[in-house]
């Protein structure tokens, strides 16, 4: 079973879908609101989809449970990572993009996006996909089980586009651990898009306006 989703269409017969993952503790209509925002009308007719995650208890929040997408153990570069989590989620993301497929969308035309915790499982599960994707926009955000990626890695994802954006004054995940990220992607030969913006853990409206620049060029 695919997971709870919240669902915006731009028009009838959408020929491109975004799956669009929010961040700890939020739920799938945390970006919903952004649609007007970042959509041009001359582009094709999209569907976006705001999973929510499944509710666990998280270790960095006393154990409390919420909506994640993997259980944290602390924001430190260097703490533990929850590599089940991880790895369930990415299954989840596998089978969301399944159904855009039986609804008549394949993986090509298919854009993962994320924020914070669902910007590291959209560049997780869309670098190890096997069939090849639109692009992945990574928001706030950081590469998790990295170690792993250079043998899990698709060959159809290599050139798959990437836009990054990141606050240089996020308290989260610092700026440090995204251009560590970044240049962990570019090593392997993966082309960023990197943007930063005079910002916390947050987006901008200057940084919806640059992906709305990064996606029309992929809409044209």
């Amino acid at each position: 079973m695919p997971l709870p989703t919240v669902e915006h269409q731009t028009a009838a017969h959408p020929r491109y879908s975004i799956l669009w993952l929010h961040g700890l503790g939020a739920d799938g209509n945390d970006f919903a609101p952004i649609v007007p925002e970042l959509v041009d009308p001359s582009w094709p007719p999209l569907r976006f989809v705001f999973p929510h995650a499944p509710v666990r208890p998280v270790t960095i929040n006393n154990g409390m449970s919420m909506r994640a997408w993997y259980d944290i153990i602390g924001f430190d570069a260097h703490a533990r990572q929850d590599e089940a989590g991880i790895r369930a989620s990415i299954g989840e993301v596998q089978t969301l993009i399944a159904r855009e497929h039986e609804r008549g969308v394949p993986s090509e035309r298919i854009f993962l996006a994320g924020f914070s915790q669902g910007g590291a499982i959209a560049l997780s599960a869309g670098l190890r996909h096997a069939e090849k994707l639109a692009g992945i926009i990574a928001l706030s955000t950081y590469l998790p089980i990295a170690a792993t990626l250079a043998a899990e890695r698709s060959a159809a994802n290599a050139a798959t586009p990437i836009f990054w954006g990141h606050g240089t004054a996020d308290p989260v995940v610092l700026l440090q651990r995204g251009t560590d990220s970044r240049d962990t992607l570019q090593a392997l030969g993966h082309a960023v898009d990197w943007h930063t913006y005079p910002m916390a853990h947050a987006v901008c409206a200057e940084e919806i306006g640059d992906l709305r620049h990064w996606l029309g060029q992929r809409l044209a």
